[in-house]
Protein backbone atom coordinates (compact mmCIF):
# COMPACT_ATOMS: atom_id res chain seq x y z
CA UNK A 1 0.00 0.00 0.00
CA UNK A 2 1.42 3.40 -1.00
CA UNK A 3 0.29 6.04 1.49
CA UNK A 4 1.07 9.72 1.02
CA UNK A 5 0.37 12.81 3.07
CA UNK A 6 0.71 16.39 1.82
CA UNK A 7 1.03 19.45 3.99
CA UNK A 8 3.09 22.37 5.22
CA UNK A 9 5.95 21.83 7.65
CA UNK A 10 5.06 23.73 10.83
CA UNK A 11 7.83 22.58 13.16
CA UNK A 12 11.04 20.54 12.99
CA UNK A 13 12.08 18.84 16.23
CA UNK A 14 15.62 18.06 17.39
CA UNK A 15 17.51 15.09 15.95
CA UNK A 16 17.54 12.15 18.37
CA UNK A 17 20.33 9.58 18.22
CA UNK A 18 21.50 6.53 20.06
CA UNK A 19 23.20 3.18 19.93
CA UNK A 20 21.43 -0.16 19.48
CA UNK A 21 22.64 -3.73 19.04
CA UNK A 22 22.59 -3.05 15.27
CA UNK A 23 24.75 0.07 15.57
CA UNK A 24 24.17 3.82 15.78
CA UNK A 25 20.83 5.34 14.76
CA UNK A 26 19.29 8.79 14.43
CA UNK A 27 15.79 10.08 13.80
CA UNK A 28 14.02 13.39 13.50
CA UNK A 29 10.34 14.21 13.91
CA UNK A 30 8.60 17.05 12.11
CA UNK A 31 5.06 18.38 12.30
CA UNK A 32 3.18 18.44 9.01
CA UNK A 33 -0.12 20.36 8.86
CA UNK A 34 -2.59 19.00 6.32
CA UNK A 35 -4.58 21.44 4.16
CA UNK A 36 -8.35 21.72 4.11
CA UNK A 37 -11.23 23.21 6.04
CA UNK A 38 -10.04 21.52 9.24
CA UNK A 39 -6.19 21.34 9.08
CA UNK A 40 -4.67 18.56 11.15
CA UNK A 41 -1.13 18.36 12.57
CA UNK A 42 0.65 15.03 11.98
CA UNK A 43 3.97 14.08 13.57
CA UNK A 44 6.11 12.36 10.90
CA UNK A 45 9.47 10.68 11.55
CA UNK A 46 12.43 10.45 9.18
CA UNK A 47 15.34 8.11 9.92
CA UNK A 48 19.08 7.94 9.22
CA UNK A 49 20.54 9.49 6.07
CA UNK A 50 17.14 10.86 5.03
CA UNK A 51 17.54 13.65 7.58
CA UNK A 52 20.46 15.20 5.66
CA UNK A 53 19.21 14.21 2.18
CA UNK A 54 15.75 15.77 2.56
CA UNK A 55 16.98 19.02 4.12
CA UNK A 56 13.45 20.18 4.98
CA UNK A 57 12.57 23.64 6.32
CA UNK A 58 9.66 25.18 8.20
CA UNK A 59 7.08 26.62 5.79
CA UNK A 60 7.79 24.22 2.92
CA UNK A 61 4.95 22.28 1.34
CA UNK A 62 5.89 18.62 0.93
CA UNK A 63 4.39 15.27 0.06
CA UNK A 64 5.68 12.44 2.23
CA UNK A 65 5.38 8.78 1.23
CA UNK A 66 4.76 7.07 4.55
CA UNK A 67 4.38 3.80 6.40
CA UNK A 68 2.09 3.67 9.43
CA UNK A 69 3.01 1.16 12.11
CA UNK A 70 1.63 0.46 15.59
CA UNK A 71 3.26 -1.45 18.42
CA UNK A 72 2.16 -2.54 21.88
CA UNK A 73 4.17 -1.79 25.01
CA UNK A 74 2.93 -2.61 28.52
CA UNK A 75 -0.68 -2.87 27.39
CA UNK A 76 -0.68 0.46 25.50
CA UNK A 77 -0.51 0.98 21.75
CA UNK A 78 1.75 3.51 20.04
CA UNK A 79 1.56 4.52 16.38
CA UNK A 80 4.44 5.86 14.25
CA UNK A 81 4.18 7.64 10.90
CA UNK A 82 7.52 6.99 9.15
CA UNK A 83 8.48 8.88 5.98
CA UNK A 84 10.50 6.88 3.47
CA UNK A 85 10.41 9.52 0.71
CA UNK A 86 9.78 13.28 0.78
CA UNK A 87 9.00 15.33 -2.33
CA UNK A 88 9.15 19.12 -2.29
CA UNK A 89 7.80 21.74 -4.63
CA UNK A 90 5.46 21.38 -7.58
CA UNK A 91 4.45 17.76 -7.01
CA UNK A 92 3.69 18.50 -3.39
CA UNK A 93 1.66 21.67 -3.83
CA UNK A 94 -1.46 20.14 -5.31
CA UNK A 95 -4.47 22.19 -4.30
CA UNK A 96 -7.24 20.28 -2.58
CA UNK A 97 -9.75 23.05 -3.25
CA UNK A 98 -11.27 22.76 -6.72
CA UNK A 99 -11.61 25.95 -8.78
CA UNK A 100 -15.03 27.65 -8.60
CA UNK A 101 -17.51 26.57 -11.28
CA UNK A 102 -17.77 28.74 -14.37
CA UNK A 103 -20.95 30.75 -14.98
CA UNK A 104 -23.41 29.03 -17.26
CA UNK A 105 -25.17 31.13 -19.88
CA UNK A 106 -28.81 30.06 -20.07
CA UNK A 107 -29.66 32.63 -22.74
CA UNK A 108 -32.08 35.57 -22.49
CA UNK A 109 -34.97 35.39 -20.03
CA UNK A 110 -38.43 35.62 -21.53
CA UNK A 111 -41.56 35.42 -19.36
CA UNK A 112 -43.42 33.71 -22.21
CA UNK A 113 -41.08 30.69 -21.94
CA UNK A 114 -42.86 29.48 -18.78
CA UNK A 115 -44.47 26.04 -19.34
CA UNK A 116 -47.70 27.00 -17.50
Amino acid sequence: MDLQITGTIKQILEVQSGESKNGPWKKQDFILETPGKFPKPVCVTQWGDQIDQNNIAVGETVTASIDIQSREYNGRWYTDVKAWKIEKGEGASRSETPPPPKDIDFGPYDEDDAPF
